[in-house]
């Protein structure tokens, strides 16, 4: 896992809850080359990673947060989302803003996954 790059803590887990903050798409601690579609795979592993610290998948997911620098980039991101989540369809929230160290993509994810 890169190092958050300020004083949070990347996943929490409170009660049967699993949250993660915001995910980039950062590998090694850079962030991906290639593009919306890299970025959003790459930050879909970050959140999957995440989740996996305590024993939860991305079929546990049932909300997300996205966050896209130009909402001209929806139909890519969404390519890969629905690409990787399939049929599981968690509730969602898309909203354009801006993101730090470059990133033109950031997703926030909630799991229930009863202890």
């Amino acid at each position: 896992m890169s190092k958050p790059l300020g004083p949070y803590s990347p996943v929490v887990r409170a009660g049967d809850w699993i949250i993660t903050s915001g995910q980039l798409g950062l590998a090694d601690g850079k962030l991906v080359e290639g593009g919306v579609k890299a970025e959003t795979a790459q930050v879909l592993q970050n959140v999957s990673d995440r989740l996996a610290e305590f024993g939860a998948e991305l079929t546990d997911v049932v909300k997300t947060l996205c966050i896209l620098t130009d909402l001209a980039d929806f139909t890519d991101f969404n390519e890969v989302y629905s690409g990787v989540f399939g049929e599981h369809r968690p509730a969602r929230s898309t909203m354009g803003g801006a993101l730090v160290a470059g990133a033109h993509v950031e997703i926030e994810a909630w799991a229930y996954k009863p202890v």
